[in-house]
């Protein structure tokens, strides 16, 4: 029986063999885990159709089509038997292994060369090796700690190796000789040297990322409209009940639900914002999928929350909480990276103050949160410090006009800053 590479959805048209579970020529059973596959939105676990003994075909590292055929099982055969030879080693009297025993330190330290080996990608091998990378400074990201292509850092990023000064034999000191110093010319790279520059192909997901936010310029009326909202009352009411909160729930209050709810009851108020193009229509979605952008391993991944609208703060906080923990480790599924009706992202975690959002498509809007800086403002006449966030929102304006993209924005605004209003659904 062929093993092919899955279908795995619409927009998936290639994936990278991951890591091969089972041994070539080893016996597997029906469901057993075979191999790991790497796709630009997820990985996947391929099952044995089939008892038999595996046959791989296609090396781990490789890129495949999907439905391509990366190896076979032969359906009623056994694994080769044990060689005489083989059989006679571990029948050997126990006087004949003790004449060749090795210390226990040496043996120790064999296995886990052994361990080592067997744990590393062999693309990720070969890019440590040209990288110059000692892999065992590296810690594994991939099932039972393996080693995959993405833990291979840059040569820059690998700590030097101090080497144990070498045991100078004893004789009469002698005066120190100056070495000379190399000509500068020498030290200068040729022409044409690439030595200073580093060519890593990309990854699926890089690759599909890279082309998907290119398609938004290309294929959109894209435009960003911005405001800014004053925190003071959020993180006021966060600090008032966060202690009650999390101990009722088992989660912290963030901002992040906040801004979940009041985008969702601006989304009621503004249609569009939540609409999509399909050809000459426009499709108004009286459902409220929101979209939450988080920075995994390998990329930004987009993630929904399904049916926001219906969620309490603590189901949101708790699933916002899922999706980034299993975003770093590559645990997130197909189904909950398609769909979305509306995005959030938040680069105020990572420091920044302002930005341009990029639509994430077929929807239509996508709103950005930023970092919180303290700012003087004019309150009832009077110059005060207040905690001030950047919000941005970038829009398709072939469906949303400005006058709502800015009314949709308020709206948030408004929500924010007066946390009672939404609360209450007044």
């Amino acid at each position: 029986m062929d093993i092919k590479v899955p279908e795995v959805g619409e927009s998936i048209v290639e994936a990278v063999i991951g890591q091969w579970l089972v041994a070539d020529g080893a016996s597997v059973e029906e469901d057993d885990i075979l191999l790991e596959l790497e796709t630009d939105k997820v990985n996947l676990e391929v099952p044995a159709e089939t008892s038999g003994v595996l046959e791989i075909l296609v090396a781990e590292g490789e890129t495949v089509e999907i439905g391509a055929v990366i190896g076979r099982i032969q359906e009623g055969a056994a694994a080769p038997a044990e060689s005489p030879a083989d059989k006679q080693k571990t029948t050997a009297p126990a006087e004949e292994e003790s004449k060749e025993e090795e210390p226990a330190a040496a043996s120790a330290e064999a296995e886990q060369a052994d361990t080592a080996e067997a744990a590393v990608n062999p693309a990720a091998a070969k890019l440590a090796t040209e990288r110059g990378i000692d892999l065992s400074t590296i810690k594994g990201s991939g099932r039972g700690g393996r080693i995959l292509v993405d833990d291979i850092p840059a040569a820059a990023a690998q700590p030097a190796a101090v080497e144990p000064p070498e045991k100078e034999p004893e004789k009469t000191p002698e005066p120190k000789k100056t070495e000379p110093v190399p000509a500068p010319d020498k030290a200068k790279p040729k022409p044409g040297d690439d030595s200073r520059s580093e060519r890593v192909p990309m990854t699926p997901i890089r690759k599909r990322i890279a082309e998907k936010l290119l398609s938004v310029r290309q294929q959109t009326a894209m435009l960003t409209t911005f405001n800014e909202i004053d925190m003071q009352r959020i993180m006021q009411l966060r600090k008032n009940h966060q202690e009650v909160f999390q101990r009722k729930h088992g989660v912290k209050l963030g901002f992040m639900s906040f801004f979940v709810k009041a985008c969702v009851e601006s989304l009621k108020e503004f249609p569009a914002v939540n609409a999509r193009i399909d050809g000459d229509d426009i499709v108004y979605q009286h459902f409220y999928d929101i979209g939450i952008a988080v920075g995994g391993k390998k990329g930004l991944v987009v993630p929904i929350i399904r049916d926001a609208d219906r969620l309490r703060f603590d189901a949101i906080e708790k699933t916002i909480r899922d999706f980034g923990e299993r975003a770093e480790s590559n645990k997130l599924t197909l189904n909950e990276l398609q769909g979305g009706t509306f995005t959030i992202s938040n680069g105020g975690i990572f420091g920044s103050v302002l930005s341009t959002p990029l639509l994430n498509p077929p929807q239509s809007g996508i709103l950005g949160m930023h970092a919180i800086q303290d700012r003087p403002v004019v309150r009832d006449g009077q110059i005060v410090i207040r905690p001030i966030m950047n919000i941005a929102l970038s829009y398709d304006h072939r469906i949303i006009d400005g006058r709502e993209a800015v009314g949709f924005l308020k709206q948030v605004k408004t929500y924010i800053e007066d946390p009672e209003e939404m609360l209450l659904e007044l």
